[in-house]
């Protein structure tokens, strides 16, 4: 994506199912889960670099043994930084205990943290706020009774904070902060608390240190997250860590952030991705299986597990970004949808360019561009091929002689290459246009000037800031005839509030475009009519913006936008191409999750936002709406 937004955050669990000698003795290691933990991680390092923190409990320790473990960074390699103090405590280790020592399971737990059997690993892409090890996952609230003491970690925004924060005063809590995470923390840590004493009422009378052991045998964690996120509004993954040794991660109802698990008799490992898990136990992919939405996979004090139902699911709605950008296109089913967006690009693009693919060169913006791209050529070749069979077996008539029509392939050329590692949204705004003009380079002397048309395929266009400041620039430089950019994502025109930091009207250059054909044709008013909905109307379940794209086809914002981001100094014609939403769910049928893109929020809380960012457009807030 040329231009980078901060998006959907990385979980990893792995629980150890079998006693800690099992591992040492089979591997000949005890850091058989810190290893993998480390592999999960760093495969899903694209979903965030902000930060990382990792948690560990041990399952069973002697009272005075330290039982959970906890490292956060924001260094900018977080996730070795954290492994390698974690190493350096085995390590230390080496010196002071024998071999044999290291070889002893018991003594080991005794005697060196990060060796328990559940572990928790985050990657953090701040939404908002400072980006601080306080901000980090996993965050820890802590009790002197093991089952009362719970380590969370997620991948979720939920729009409703205040009325959660709200609920918990009632309660009579007194939260510290009221960022999300804090306040779903605190709400499962309620149901926890009351879930131990449910059961400690149960065997009132009995001595207390009996009851504990009931206690951590008997918690119903099921029971705890159906009584905690019945009225959680958003998108999430939510991992946590109970002191007694159980584990979980709940998936939303609607199945909008991604879950995925893998189990056998040695390990349960639960991943934002499937390749991270194929990569680090190298199991096929058809082990790796779903966590459905609305439900829980939980992992018992005593190594059992099973997925139960926390909220009935409804119809899913899993985040179509996901396939086009942000998880790693080396799933397989990620990457087949991703050629396929490149292909249903093609009838667009052939019109666009007049059919004329002779003067035509093709390229892609790397570098998740590039299986669209693949998707693209294979769908141009498929066109010719079929222009072939037409003069070859029908007899239509050509211009070529049959030697070059049947040799001629698609012009393909790498166009555009990322010259420095610069990542441009952690910029602030002033400062933005000098960074970004200065990430792309590109390929001299293959275009022919003034006859060849560039066409250039992105994943996605958020705010055409990349394309205006740099990569027109640079590609103008090639006085090409045209220049055409294709986006293989739809126009993206609403904010989302479910875990991808795009929260700002202004910032979306289809909104900016639509802005100003309003203003251009004389209907200012209906944004002041949007305006008056949204504040008299504010829990209305109706997203009162799509108003203001309705006066206009897809098209007239497109040719709008290529208006926008052309500058004076641009030579080039320049023209946009976007992906139809129609064949964005064609191409990702499992995957519907559009409401960037048509305004459909999947919940109630959606729609307030979306209504909500555009009453701050308007007033001149530059703030998020959740």
């Amino acid at each position: 994506m040329s231009d980078q937004i901060k998006h959907e955050c990385g979980i990893a669990m792995i629980r150890l199912r079998k006693p800690l000698q099992y591992y040492i003795d089979k591997y000949n290691t005890p850091l058989y889960a810190a290893n993998r933990l480390y592999v999960l991680m760093q495969k899903q390092i694209n979903r965030g670099q902000d930060g990382a923190g990792v948690a560990n409990i041990k399952i069973n320790t002697c009272p005075g043994t330290r039982y959970i473990s906890r490292y956060r960074s924001v260094e900018t390699d977080a996730v070795t930084s954290i492994f390698g103090k974690i190493a350096k405590k085995f390590k230390k280790a080496k010196k002071t205990g024998t071999q044999e020592n290291l070889e002893d399971a018991d003594w080991i737990k005794e005697n060196i943290a990060f060796s328990g059997e559940v572990w928790l690993g985050h990657l953090r892409y701040g939404t908002h706020g400072e980006n601080s090890i306080e901000t980090c996952h996993p965050f820890l609230r802590q009790n002197n009774w093991r089952s009362r003491n719970l380590v969370m970690a997620g991948n979720f925004n939920m729009t409703n904070v205040e009325e959660l924060f709200g609920n918990l005063v009632k309660l009579g809590q007194h939260p510290k902060e009221k960022t999300d995470t804090v306040t779903v923390m605190e709400k499962i840590g309620h149901f926890l608390d009351e879930e131990n004493q449910r059961i400690f009422d149960k065997y009132r009378g009995l001595p207390n240190k009996d009851i504990t052991e009931y206690i951590e045998q008997e918690l119903d964690v099921a029971r705890i997250l159906r009584r905690s996120c019945r009225d959680f509004d958003g998108g999430y993954a939510m991992a946590g860590l109970i002191g007694n040794g159980a584990s979980f991660v709940v998936r939303d109802p609607i199945g909008i952030r991604p879950a995925y698990y893998y189990a056998d008799d040695e390990i349960v490992v639960i991943a934002s991705e499937k390749p991270p898990i194929k990569t680090a136990f190298n199991v096929e992919y058809s082990a790796i299986k779903e966590i459905k939405p609305g439900h829980a996979l939980i992992v018992n004090k005593d190594g059992t597990y099973g997925e139960y139902e926390i909220l009935p699911p409804k119809e899913k709605k899993s985040c179509s970004f996901e396939r086009i950008y942000f998880s790693r296109g080396t799933d397989p089913d990620i990457y087949q949808e991703r050629k396929k967006l490149g292909r249903a690009l093609v009838p667009q693009i052939l019109k666009a360019i007049d059919f004329d693919v002779k003067n035509t060169v093709f390229s892609y913006i790397p570098n998740t561009a590039e299986t669209s791209f693949y998707g693209m050529i294979e769908g141009l070749e498929d066109y010719l091929c079929a222009k072939r069979k037409e003069v070859l077996l029908e007899g239509k008539p050509h211009l070529d002689d049959l030697e070059e029509l049947l040799s001629f392939r698609p012009r393909v050329e790498k166009l555009v290459a990322k010259d420095v590692k610069l990542r441009t949204f952690i910029t602030n705004d002033n400062d933005r246009d000098v960074m970004v003009s200065n990430v792309y380079d590109t390929t001299y002397e293959v275009i022919r000037p003034g006859l060849d048309t560039i066409v250039v395929i992105d994943d996605s266009i958020v705010r055409g800031t990349t394309l205006e400041k740099s990569i027109l620039t640079t590609l103008d430089k090639l006085n090409p005839k045209r220049i055409i950019v294709v986006s293989s994502a739809p126009q993206i025109r609403f904010p989302d509030c479910y875990g991808i930091d795009m929260s700002k009207m202004k910032e979306f250059i289809a909104f900016r475009g639509a802005v100003a054909l309003l203003r251009e044709r004389g209907q200012d008013y209906v944004l002041d009519q949007v305006k008056d909905k949204c504040l008299a109307y504010p829990n209305a379940e109706e997203n009162f913006v799509k108003e203001i794209y309705a006066n206009f086809t897809d098209q007239e914002i497109s040719d709008k936008i290529a208006q926008i981001i052309t500058s004076d100094a641009i030579q080039a014609e320049v023209s946009v191409i976007y992906q139809t939403v129609a064949n964005l769910n064609l191409s990702c049928p499992d995957h519907l999750g559009d409401w960037y893109f048509t305004g459909n929020f999947p919940t109630h809380g959606g729609m307030k936002v979306v209504n909500r960012a555009f009453v701050n457009y308007m007033e001149g807030k530059g703030v998020r709406a959740y």
